[in-house]
This record gives structure tokens, sequence and C-alpha cells, in this order.
């Protein structure tokens, strides 16, 4: 979800081949987050009403049970808004999984019902069971993935730092950061997201970034974004608001 649904299809922070970028979406999809246009649409319409009235998730605006969990499961919010998205909309193959996004998840499951079966089968002495196994690589799996990126919403726009004076209330955050492979520096990402690195200094972690990093030396993917020296100077300062 970060790397692929967030940083590539929302903020297209690098490029890649069309084959890689179909299977990213299928990768992210397999998350049962939705399809890939409807999550990169809805967050770029965040981030442009970020904490204001149009924001369909702001803790600020709509408190927390709405910000993480309300707002996924009202009706209002189930279409594609695909004209804030038209970079990708292009691209009939997205749409196709955009418009079937239980596809994905539903072969997922019954992959991971596949692997169970042959472990409790062919391996018994590893005491896996196909119930067992299932329970744990696809309900608890996904549902931890999915609060992860909830308490984002949540969360990361009232409790943290902040370095940089937003038109929003987005923070930095060490332990969101720990939850979400390094998506907790919220407030760098809200004032530069255009970059592939959320954590702006060396010292702040950001798994994320480096497994793309690591991607870009295969080749698979290229032209990282970086965060420009003017938006790090002007974050020099010493002082983090709370």
């Amino acid at each position: 979800i970060t790397g692929f649904y967030h940083r590539y299809f929302s903020h297209r922070t690098f490029r890649t081949s069309r084959t890689v970028q179909f299977l990213f979406a299928v990768l992210g999809n397999s998350s049962m987050q939705r399809g890939p246009l409807w999550w990169a649409a809805t967050h770029r319409h965040h981030h442009k009403h970020a904490d204001h009235e149009e924001d369909i998730h702001s803790p600020v605006i709509s408190g927390f049970l709405w910000s993480h969990i309300g707002w996924l499961t009202s009706m209002k919010n189930f279409p594609t808004a695909y004209k804030a998205i038209p970079d990708l909309a292009k691209f009939p193959e997205l749409v196709f999984l955009n418009r079937y996004d239980q596809t994905v998840p539903f072969a997922y499951g019954f992959l991971m019902l596949g692997i169970g079966w042959l472990l409790e089968t062919f391996f018994p002495a590893t005491g896996v069971t196909v119930g067992q196994f299932f329970i744990w690589t696809f309900f608890i799996s996904t549902t931890v993935l999915l609060h992860g990126t909830l308490f984002i919403n949540s969360l990361a726009h009232v409790w943290g730092k902040r370095r940089y004076e937003t038109d929003d209330d987005s923070r930095n955050s060490w332990l969101l950061t720990l939850i979400t492979l390094g998506e907790g520096w919220h407030n760098n990402h809200h004032r530069y997201p255009h970059s592939v690195r959320q954590g702006f200094r060396w010292w702040e972690m950001d798994l994320t970034y480096y497994g793309l990093k690591f991607l870009s030396f295969t080749g698979l993917i290229w032209d990282l974004r970086p965060v420009p020296k003017a938006i790090l100077e002007e974050g020099n300062s010493p002082r983090q608001r709370a």
C-alpha cells in the first residue's frame, strides 16, 4: 500500500514500466483496500482539501471514529472520481482492476487456503492447519494493514510534531512511522508530497523508501523524485511545533 498505492499511484514519485505498474496495482489490490484508481483519486482529494470541509476523512473536522473507519463505509464515498486521475484512467487494465476490485482479494484468499491445505496435508510436522494459515495470512494480515493505513488518517493529523507550517494539521510521529513503514512522517509528506522519501532527514527511518531504492537498483523502477534542497532548508529550524 505505502510503496505502490500511495507513493506511486497517488503521487507518482517514481516511474516504472506499464507491466510493472499493473503488477504493483495487483499487489496493492490484494490488501483489500479497494482498487488502485479509487485509492489514488480519494487520496489526491484528501491532499487538495486536507483538514478543510471538503476533506472526507479529517479528524480535525469529523472526529476520530469517522476519519478512521466511518468514511470508508459510507456509500457516498464508494464511487471513483476518474476525473481526478486522468493519468491513470487512460490504462484499461487499471480501470478493469478498479471496477472488479474484489477479484484479486478473493484469488489471494483461495491461494492462502490452497497453501494451508498443502502444508497440513503434506507437511503435518509443521503443525499448520488450513484454518490457522488462512486466518493469519488473510484475515489478520489484511486487517492489520488496513488499520495501519487508517491510523494515518485518524491520528497523523492530531498527534505528533510539526516541522512545517502547512495548510493543514499534519504531524510527524515516530510511532506511526514504525507501524506503517515510513508513513508517519506525515507533516513532511504534506509539505512536499511529490518526493518518494517521507523521512526527510537521515535519522527519520523510512523503510518503504529503502525498499523502493532497492527496487531502483534492479531497474524495475527509476527516476525516484528527491526532496528539493529548498524544502529541506525550510525545515531546518531545531524547534518542532506541537
